[in-house]
């Protein structure tokens, strides 16, 4: 079956570089001999041959064909199915098949578009040129440094098996999550190019690339919060955003995609900076790949990141050739007018844009210093979350707080009613009040969870006195703010204001922490396959009831030395008990962390709410400019 896959992907290759090369010959000599439904249909059956060698993966991964050298890295005899077959993307070499089947399909099904069809066939032609090098890209990569389908011989009896802390839900859904953003960038950039450069004056290329470039954001929004929701919970450490370099990675294309969609309201509505945002949707899906070179390319130490080398080069020089592509294009002439005041709705949202790539830029260079400081240095030392907590979360606060007054403000920069900024003062200083009450003492958390607060109302009220629910689009685009406002809120409080404390305990000891006492009842061992359990009952106790039992473990698996955590949480609205079994010893006594973390559950419940915003908002609008 190696063989069948393996040349599936060769033959494809193939495809794309004659069908790439006879595409860019038509366009350069204006010959129409070529017959656009030959590229289409080699776009089709490119993805045949893809998803063939995906089925194959899957396949051997299902019945755990140890022939494959993948599936032998990645699987072994006592892996649950379900986490055999999620496996397909553990690894360097099948998440960069995974990358691009994403793409393949996406790319297919644009076919059937009525965007796709809005083009005329010269900018059907630039579209193909483009995604067909995309394409050809992670072919070379598969078919080369990182082949899945490796054989071994002889045949082992098991596999190494996957990695414990991958054996998580988050594994199935955060992966692909992100790639499924990563892979929709790819879309609405090689049709803007196609409409930049084709010479026909047509199409408002940000209308059509509005509801791709949001869906692919809202992908990549929960890929990274479940990334968040995997830490927390599998990790053991009792945090969710550690600015780990891999974390980093995924979060950069996110902030240059957010600058992008707030920039193309003002390109859409007042045609302000054309180029800027054209520039910024290209330089999203470049990020994207830079993510995976930071990943893949072991540029840096990080926890979770994994490569096997031989895709560093590749990738920078594909990232530096289609910037240069970017950078050519952005020398065709095109009106735009220059901003005017600062103070409206138009130079605050600019304002956002340019802090959202503030960040970006900021991260970038903070992620790259240990390679950036071997120029002067060779002990290089990597930035750490004191860094980023310093210099990113102040601006991330200015960020929620122009964020509300972008709603309360017209675009010629009057409020839409004066009483808010009464309601607006007053919620300031109920939230101020009472934080500093419960000994919430810290000045951006009180910013954060103030502004927050009032656009929670403030969209409420404006929702439904202005029959917003009518124009499914813009009210997507409040609910989407709504549930930012909430992930601010839960990472505003909990974050600053988390309470953890390790112990050593033994059988029927109590331990208080904040408003809750904590009773160690006894440790329990357990046996299932390829695993040894050793699991912890804790009783959580506040104000004289008993409120759960917490079962936290501490796992021994087969074929890895180290032990792994497995945690426990009493989930709530306001704090969360959060309990890590750390070692244990023959008497069954335990060591624990013991963590409280005040609304951290608002995050994850706000990013739910901003997923669903973010498909509302990706509506067809009657009216372009609701957002």
């Amino acid at each position: 079956m190696q063989y069948v896959a393996f040349f599936a992907l060769l033959i494809s290759l193939l495809l794309l570089i004659l069908s790439g090369t006879v595409n860019a010959y038509a366009l350069f000599t204006g010959d129409t001999k070529i017959k656009l439904d030959l590229i289409e249909n080699i776009q089709k059956l490119v993805t045949v041959f893809i998803v063939l060698a995906s089925l194959i993966l899957f396949y051997a991964l299902w019945v755990r064909d140890f022939s494959f050298a993948y599936v032998y890295d990645y699987t072994d005899k006592f892996l649950p199915l379900f986490y055999a077959l999620t496996a397909f993307w553990a690894g360097q070499e099948g998440s960069f098949l995974f990358w691009l089947l994403c793409v393949c399909l996406l790319g297919t099904a644009f076919l059937y578009t009525s965007t796709y069809k809005s083009l005329s066939s010269k900018q059907k032609f630039i579209f193909w040129c483009f995604y067909f090098l995309v394409q050809a890209f992670f072919l070379l990569i598969i078919t080369g440094p990182s082949n899945p389908f490796l054989k071994l011989n002889p045949v082992p009896l098991d596999g190494r098996g996957l990695n414990p802390l991958l054996q998580n839900i988050g594994m199935i859904f955060h992966p692909p999550l992100l790639f499924l953003g990563y892979a929709g960038f790819t879309v609405p950039a090689c049709f803007s190019l196609a409409l930049w450069l084709g010479k026909e004056e047509s199409k408002d290329w940000l209308e059509l690339a509005r509801p791709y470039t949001v869906l692919s954001w809202v992908f990549l929004s929960i890929g990274i919060v479940l990334g968040a929701w995997w830490s927390y919970m599998e990790l053991g450490w009792g945090g969710y955003w550690a600015w780990d370099p891999v974390e980093n990675a995924s979060l950069i294309p996110w902030l240059f995609a957010a600058a992008y969609l707030h920039l193309a309201i003002l390109t859409r509505k007042k045609n302000y900076l054309h180029k800027t945002t054209f520039f910024l949707l290209h330089l999203t899906l470049i990020s994207c790949f830079f993510a995976t070179f930071l990943v893949r390319g072991n540029v840096v130490q990080s926890l979770h990141a994994f490569g096997s080398g031989g895709v560093t080069w590749p990738l920078l020089v594909f990232m530096l050739v289609y910037l240069l592509i970017v950078i050519l294009a952005l020398s065709k002439t095109v009106e735009s007018k220059k901003l005017d005041e600062i103070w409206n709705k138009s130079g605050l949202i600019f304002i956002t844009s340019w802090l959202f790539i503030l960040l970006a830029a900021i991260i970038t260079i903070a992620t790259l210093w240990p390679v950036i400081s071997k120029i002067w240095t060779n002990n290089t030392v990597g930035l750490d979350a004191h860094f980023y907590n310093r210099v990113c979360l102040p601006i991330f606060v200015g960020i929620n707080f122009l964020m509300f007054l972008c709603f309360i403000l017209d675009w010629k920069g009057k409020f839409y009613n004066k009483k808010v900024i009464f309601l607006g003062g007053f919620i300031f200083a109920l939230t101020f009040f009472i934080m500093w009450k419960l000994n919430y003492k810290n000045v951006f958390s009180m910013v954060a969870v103030g502004s927050s607060l009032f656009l929670f109302i403030w969209l409420g009220w404006y929702v439904f006195s202005n029959k917003i629910y009518k124009r499914m689009s813009f009210l997507g685009v409040c609910i989407l703010h709504l549930g930012m406002a909430l992930i601010v809120l839960g990472v505003a409080i909990s974050g600053p204001f988390q309470q953890e404390r390790e112990f050593i305990l033994v059988p029927g000891q109590k331990v208080a922490l904040g408003d809750y006492s904590i009773i160690y009842k006894r440790l329990v061992e357990k046996h299932v396959p390829g695993i040894d359990i050793f699991e912890g009952r804790f009783e959580v106790w506040s104000k004289g009831k008993k409120l759960a039992e917490l079962t936290p473990q501490k796992r021994l698996y087969a074929h890895f030395d180290d032990s792994f955590v497995e945690i426990d949480t009493y989930p709530s609205l306001g704090t969360e008990v959060y309990i890590s079994l750390l070692g244990f010893d023959d008497k069954g006594d335990v060591s624990v962390k013991i963590s409280l973390h005040p609304a951290v559950n608002w995050i994850w419940i706000g990013t739910v709410i901003l997923c669903l915003g973010g498909l509302l908002a990706c509506w067809q609008r009657k009216n372009k400019y609701d957002a």
